[in-house]
């Protein structure tokens, strides 16, 4: 009798195969146990300590196997979320009904909210859960906290643009060249002069005038260098003023080397050319034409952020020369006693109290060296300065930008004949946006300068300005100008107080070319005879820019 082979029943084997799964997953679960749950971690369906037992498959649900293949068992092992290779269609599983809330919305008939849910599979691949599904498990798990219902996700409403400022039509474009972004412009402007040498003596003349000017900026991810030189040439017809003509040169040029997020180094330099005012008592008499003078310097410094306070400390020197005087008479007057260096030290610091507004507190120390250790009047001029300010900086976006700030000055000279000159000073540079059509300007200095004057140690010169300029149209811009200077002699009796008005009007007809026109009344006011004097300006000319 031939002896039959017995097989081993499916059923069998898929018990032998769940055992060794078992025993392989409580000994892989108890290597990966941690003591504290990662809350971000995907979490499994089943306790790993305790896996899903296999259960008899019912007789329908074993035919559901069969395939054209042959006999494929169940993928009873792989669970709920694991890879399920019999490739059989997977009925869908019944939603969870969630608790009714003050929130939820009633169900519409005829829905498919309000249909019969289908049987449940438990081969079914789970359905990633609503909010309001989810909240509703949680909530109905026993043991667990109430959970508010917060209702379903709805779409954000799109984000509103940053407001920005529109774009001038007529600003200069500019030149690129390579790094750098070069802004050339020049004015050209004829007028009329009722007292232009500034004096009591009032005669008229005509005047013309060329101006010059090149802005840089650098456009570096790091370091910074820009410059800004400007530049005219006053002229007068030569049978009437010909010893006013004169040139004027304001020029500088800062950089910045950033070693680190919170170091840096400051550069400066800046050159000046110019005379000095026609009625300035420093003047010879008798001149064929006025003298020129020449300051020019630079400075570098080191500073550093600590967190908001911010530190800093800069040396700088500086050299000034005077040209001979040329007389009517053909002789020359030198003027070599009037030259000197200036060496400063400055130490500023300065703390972020809002976004935006930085006070800070400055002190600056300097010394000025003469070429001859007394001039031509038997005075020591060699004197030395401390000053001490206390400011703000102000850069609140683009309403209110630059800086002010109020302090003392005190020199001592080395002749104890020459009394030392002291007194409080000011400085300011600001720029207020009053509107999109509006802005306001506010400038202030002040500056010791030398005398020639017999017993006079000094003058000391205040000034400030306010321009407020309007635009009526984007071409069309009007502006309205005051000054006000004070210039203190010390040492003597005089004192001059200066005043003055302008209004001007610009037409833009393109970004590269507009017409200005220009009004301007002057008035000095002095306790000396003969001294005081007033003078209207008319100018109107053309501005090329590009």
């Amino acid at each position: 009798m031939q002896r039959r082979r017995h097989r081993c029943p499916p059923r069998a084997a898929c018990l032998l195969l769940a055992a060794c799964l078992a025993l392989g997953c409580r000994e892989a679960g108890a290597q990966t146990a941690m003591a504290f749950a990662d809350p971000f971690a995907p979490q499994l369906e089943s306790n790993p300590d305790n896996p899903p037992r296999f259960e008899q498959q019912s007789q329908p649900a074993r035919r559901q196997t069969r395939s054209q293949f042959g006999f494929t068992p169940p993928a009873s092992g792989a669970g709920l979320t694991g890879f399920d290779a019999t490739n059989a269609r997977k009925k869908t599983r019944a939603k969870r009904k969630p608790r009714a809330t003050a929130s939820a919305r009633p169900p519409v008939p005829g829905t498919a909210a309000t249909a019969a849910p289908p049987a449940p599979s438990p081969y079914q691949i789970p359905q990633i859960p609503q909010p309001d599904q989810a909240d509703s498990a949680l909530a109905a798990a026993p043991g667990s906290p109430p959970v508010e219902q917060i209702g379903p996700i709805r779409k954000l409403p799109p984000k509103r643009k940053a407001h920005t400022e529109p774009e001038d039509p007529f600003a200069p474009l500019g030149i690129r060249a390579g790094a750098f972004d070069l802004f050339p412009a020049i004015e050209l402007r004829g007028g009329y002069d009722t007292n232009p040498g500034q004096s009591a003596n009032a005669k008229a003349a005509w005047l013309y005038t060329v101006a010059p000017e090149l802005r840089v900026q650098s456009n570096w991810s790091r370091h910074e260098l820009k410059a800004d030189l400007r530049g005219n040439y006053t002229g007068y017809r030569p049978d009437e003023i010909p010893t006013l003509s004169r040139p004027n040169l304001n020029g500088k040029v800062d950089g910045r080397i950033d070693v680190s997020r919170q170091t840096r180094i400051d550069l400066t330099s800046r050159v000046v050319v110019s005379t000095d005012n026609p009625g300035s008592p420093n003047l010879q008499a008798g001149l064929a034409k006025l003298p020129l003078y020449a300051a020019f310097g630079g400075g570098a410094g080191v500073g550093h952020r600590f967190n908001r306070f911010d530190l800093s400390i800069k040396g700088d020197a500086e050299r000034t020369v005077y040209q001979n005087s040329e007389l009517t008479d053909g002789g020359v007057a030198s003027n070599k006693d009037r030259n000197y260096n200036q060496y400063t030290g400055t130490l500023r610091g300065g703390y972020e109290l809002l976004p935006g507004v930085t006070p800070f507190a400055e002190v600056s120390a300097d010394t000025r060296v003469h070429d001859l250790e007394t001039d031509f009047s038997g005075f020591q001029r060699d004197s030395k300065g401390l000053t001490g300010k206390v400011g703000s900086t102000f850069k609140l976006s683009h309403a209110l930008t630059g800086e002010i700030a109020l302090g003392y000055t005190k020199r001592t000279y080395d002749d104890p004949r020459l009394e030392d000159l002291t007194g409080p000073i000011g400085d300011a540079s600001l720029v207020w946006t009053a509107s999109a059509l509006t802005t306001v300007k506010l400038t202030g200095s002040s500056t010791v300068g030398e005398s020639t004057q017999v017993g006079v140690s000094g003058v000391l010169y205040r000034d400030v300005g306010v321009q407020v300029d309007h635009a009526f149209r984007q071409w069309l811009i009007g502006s309205v100008k005051a000054g006000f200077g004070d210039d203190d002699y010390v040492g003597d009796m005089r004192n001059d107080k200066r005043y003055s008005l302008g209004a001007g009007l610009t037409y833009k007809f393109t970004r590269e070319f507009q017409i200005k026109g220009e009004f301007r009344q002057n008035w000095l006011h002095s306790n000396v005879a003969g001294a005081g004097y007033a003078e209207s300006v008319f100018l109107l000319g053309v501005r090329i820019q590009r």
